[in-house]
This record gives C-alpha cells, structure tokens and sequence, in this order.
C-alpha cells in the first residue's frame, strides 16, 4: 500500500523561518536566566483531519483560558498569550528550566478556510483550534455515467 503525501515547498520555508524565528529570539534572550526571557515559541502541530478541516495544536502548558487571545483577520490566524510562573517569585526558585512570559505566533490561512466557523477548545494545557474548509473546497465524489 502506497501512501500519497503532498508536498507543499512553502512547508519548508515556514519551517525555516520558524527556526530563524527561534534563533534570534534566543540570541535576544541572553544569558542563562529563564526568568528574564520574557518570550518564548509554543510548538504547534497543524495537520488535516478526515473532516477536511486543518487543525492547530498548540502545547501551552500551565497557563489559564483567559491568558490566550486567538484572532482570524485577513486570512491570517494569530495565537498569542502569556505564561506566569503562577505566583512562584524569582527568589523562590532554585532551578528554573521551563520558559516563561509573552508570545505571539500566526499562521497564513489558505483561501479554502472558512474563517467564519473557527472553533477552539482549551484541555490538558494544549489548544486544539479547526479550521473548517468552505464547502466548495471540500472534495467531492463524481459520479460517472455509463455510456
């Protein structure tokens, strides 16, 4: 059994940028200290389902519903939020490996995205969010006539 996989090239693009992205928000950074970052980069697994809708999975460990903001405009899909330490001080803390503070990550929506029924849902510290197709984006099954 053959499996098909399309082949998108500007996969590769925005996976380089990502990691540019994620390069300089490093070389900003500085230092060893976590606790001054002030940003980091959730990952985000973005596949199709068998409903054709293409949905978002973003890790967002520890943090409360009303700390993300999720925006469609101008086929352009935008997470943002920021990650507390939860009440915990700096001077509490003896290690401190996890990252916190403010991001922002968008995502160019194909022209096939209804962007009117985005749905997103919130469980277990991971943000689920569909994007439904428009209906005629949708494949179809054609019926052949004989002749």
């Amino acid at each position: 059994m053959t499996t098909l996989v399309h082949f998108n090239p500007f996969n590769e693009v925005q996976e380089m940028s990502d990691r540019i992205n994620r390069l300089f928000s490093e070389l900003q950074r500085g230092g060893d200290d976590v606790m001054r970052r002030g940003s980091w980069i959730p990952p985000v697994d973005i596949y199709e389902d068998s409903n054709h809708e293409l949905v978002l999975k973003a890790e967002l460990p520890d943090m409360k519903r009303e700390d993300i903001e999720l925006t469609v405009e101008n086929n352009t899909l935008t997470v943002r939020g920021e990650k507390k330490p939860n009440g915990i001080g700096p001077d509490q803390f003896h290690r401190v490996e996890r990252v916190f503070g403010s991001f922002s990550r968008s995502f160019s929506l194909p022209p096939t995205i209804d962007s009117e029924r985005v749905s997103a849902e919130y469980r277990d510290g991971v943000l689920t969010i569909r994007l439904p197709m428009r209906e005629e984006a949708k494949p179809r099954q054609i019926k052949i006539n004989p002749n």
